[in-house]
C-alpha cells in the first residue's frame, strides 16, 4: 500500500481509503449487521489501509462510533477524516461541532476535518477562520473541503492557505470534475479524495441494464428525471451509460481483471488524485477492493478507457453535481 503525504500535514494516508458510510446501513444501503461492519474496518486496517473517511451525517455519528469501537486500540496508527454538516459552518458552530465529533470518535484530535458541502448562506471566511484556529489549537491536524468547485475553492483559498484536500465524486462514468475542478485542484496543490469510485455498483457489472437499477441508486443525472428519487429535471442518458459500461466491461475482459479493479486502478492513475475512497460492508468486500492495487494499467489501457467514456463525459457536461440539475458545486 503506497501512502502519500497530504499537503500542510505531518502525516501520510494510504492511496485507498475506507469509506465508512455503508457500514451503518439504512438510506440506500439496506440492513447492516454490526459484526460485519467491525469486520470490514478491521480487515481494511489489516490490508494496509490507514485512512478512514466518515461524517456526522453517516448515521448521525454511528459511523464515527463504529470506527472507535473497531480500531480504538490502534488509534495512533490510523488517520481519521470526518466532516461537518453545512448547518454548522458559522464560527461558533464550527467550534461546537468539532467538540461533538471528537466525542463521537472518542479521540483527542481529528486528523482531517472536512466541510461536507458548500454553504453559500454562511461566509466562507468565517468558517475558514474557525478551522485555522482549531488547527493552531491542536484540536485538528488538518482541514479540507468536500464537493467544492472551482469558484468555491478560489473563494476558500482567499482566507485559508492550508487546505489539504477536496473530496469529490469521480469515476469512469462521472468525469465532470475534469473540466474545471480537477485542474484547479492540481494548480492549488489540493489532492482529490475520490468518492463513488465504482458508481454505486454500476462499475462492478452487477446491473444488466438501466431498468435493473433500483430507484435509490438511480438518482444521478445518468438516469431519467422520471425516476422517483431523482432531484433533477433532465432526460438522463441511460442508454449511453450502459453502452459505456459495456465498453468498459470488454476492456476489463481483454485485460483479464474485474471491472471494479480496473475502475479503481484508473482513478489511481489520474492527476491530482490523492486517495480513492472505497467502501466495504464486510471483510470479504474490502479484500476484493484492495486487489485493485495489483492492477497496474499501461498507457494503452488508460487511453482505451478514456476514449470509451469520453462520449458520456461530453453528454453529462461540466456541471460537477452528480445529482442535481442546479449545481451545488460551483
Amino acid at each position: 500500500m503506497i501512502c502519500i503525504k497530504l499537503p500542510h500535514t505531518d502525516f501520510e494516508v494510504s492511496e485507498i481509503a475506507f469509506g465508512a458510510w455503508a457500514i451503518v446501513g439504512g438510506f440506500n444501503w439496506g440492513p447492516q449487521d454490526e459484526k460485519d461492519s467491525i469486520d470490514a474496518l478491521r480487515t481494511a486496517y489489516e490490508e494496509g489501509i490507514n485512512f478512514f473517511d466518515t461524517a456526522e451525517m453517516y448515521g448521525s455519528g454511528a459511523s464515527e462510533n463504529l470506527i472507535h469501537k473497531a480500531l480504538g486500540e490502534v488509534r495512533n496508527k490510523i488517520i481519521i477524516a470526518t466532516k461537518l454538516k453545512p448547518a454548522d459552518y458559522a464560527y461558533a458552530d464550527v467550534k461546537k461541532a468539532t467538540e461533538e465529533r471528537l466525542k463521537a470518535l472518542s479521540t483527542d484530535r481529528l486528523d482531517l476535518l472536512q466541510l461536507h458541502w458548500p454553504n453559500p448562506e454562511i461566509p466562507v471566511e468565517e468558517t475558514m477562520r474557525a478551522l485555522s484556529e482549531l488547527k493552531q489549537e491542536g484540536k485538528i491536524r488538518a482541514y479540507g473541503v468536500s464537493n467544492f468547485g472551482k469558484q468555491q475553492l478560489q473563494e476558500a483559498t482567499k482566507y485559508a492557505d492550508e487546505i489539504s484536500s477536496n473530496q469529490l465524486p469521480y469515476n469512469l462514468l462521472w468525469r465532470a470534475i475534469e473540466y474545471e475542478v480537477l485542474p484547479e485542484c492540481k494548480q492549488d496543490n489540493i489532492p482529490i479524495l475520490c468518492y463513488s469510485p465504482i458508481m454505486q455498483g454500476l462499475l462492478t457489472g452487477k446491473f444488466a441494464d438501466a431498468g435493473s437499477v433500483p430507484d435509490d441508486r438511480a438518482r444521478t443525472r445518468h438516469f431519467s428525471s422520471e425516476r422517483p428519487q431523482a432531484r433533477h429535471s433532465e432526460e438522463g442518458c441511460e442508454d449511453l451509460t450502459f453502452e459505456t459500461i459495456d465498453k468498459i466491461r470488454k476492456i476489463a475482459e481483454e485485460y483479464g481483471k474485474p471491472m471494479a479493479e480496473i475502475s479503481i486502478a484508473w482513478l489511481l492513475s489520474q492527476p491530482a488524485v490523492g486517495s480513492v475512497i472505497v467502501g466495504g460492508r464486510n471483510g470479504e468486500q474490502v479484500r476484493k477492493n484492495v486487489k485493485a492495487l495489483d492492477c497496474k494499467l499501461d498507457d494503452d489501457v488508460l487511453q482505451k478507457l478514456n476514449e470509451a467514456t469520453q462520449p458520456l463525459k461530453e453528454k453529462l457536461g461540466n456541471r460537477a453535481d452528480l445529482w442535481e440539475g442546479k449545481s451545488r458545486i460551483q
